[in-house]
């Protein structure tokens, strides 16, 4: 897999709704792990949610729990992250990346493939 390109983020009410997708380009998609992370200004990047392989396991941020759903098509190299409920505090630009294990899943540093972010704003 050679690159990811987010997109869908925008401008929202508190409470609504938003669908990230990431787009990867390559030929084995369907071997790598998928994640999303999230940058708020002054912050630092944190993890929000993971999928493994097949899309059988995820994983997610306390912050996201109940409200926020990954799932990936293999058939599209496309991640999708569905954002429900959202609150100002989930306003950041929001990051797609790849890697081939789920060791250490939170840590953004064992991410190898980065997309390029997009802005979600939350206002209240």
């Amino acid at each position: 897999m050679c690159s990811c390109r987010a997109s869908g983020g925008g401008l929202v009410q508190a409470g609504g709704s938003l669908r990230l997708s990431c787009a990867a380009s390559g030929r084995d998609f369907s071997n790598y792990v998928m994640g999303w992370f999230r940058q708020a200004p002054g912050k630092e990047r944190e993890f929000v949610a993971v999928i493994n392989w097949s899309g059988s396991s995820t994983y997610y941020a306390d912050s996201v729990k109940g409200r926020f759903t990954i799932s990936r098509d293999n058939t599209k190299n496309t991640v999708y992250l569905q954002m429900n409920s959202l609150k100002p505090e989930d306003t950041a630009v929001y990051y797609c990346a790849a890697r081939r294990t789920l060791t250490s899943y939170y840590n953004p540093s064992t991410y190898g493939i980065w997309g390029q972010g997009t802005l979600v704003t939350v206002s209240s």
